[in-house]
């Protein structure tokens, strides 16, 4: 399930999803878009960011580092006016949410 993207910004949001690149679940090498985690980047006219995205579990051990470490990594994006992280576990996240770049890390293909 790719992620939704809504703005006009394409450099912003570029910028946003090389971020989450950059942001691993600790106990999967992969990192959290690949893994399908991220389900919508919303950007608005003033570059106010908010990212919808699930945890691989409700009992995730990194629910109450992961999310904060995100949102302040995509804060701190020069022209970004602010960054908030919104949990969801609807729909639950699943393998099958995976990209091809994931399960081929993760020896699933």
């Amino acid at each position: 399930m790719p992620a939704i993207i809504d703005t006009d910004n394409k450099a912003l949001a570029d910028q946003v999803i090389a971020i989450i690149k950059e942001c691993y679940d600790p106990e999967i090498p992969v990192d959290i878009w690949e893994l399908g985690l991220i389900y919508e980047i919303k950007i608005n006219a003033t570059n106010d960011i908010k990212v919808t995205m699930t945890l691989t579990s409700p009992s995730c051990p990194v629910a109450e580092t992961l999310p904060p470490d995100v949102e302040k990594k995509l804060a701190a994006i020069d022209t970004a006016n602010s960054a908030k992280i919104e949990i969801t576990f609807e729909p639950p996240w699943e393998k099958s949410m995976m990209s091809e770049v994931a399960m081929l890390e993760l020896g699933m293909m």
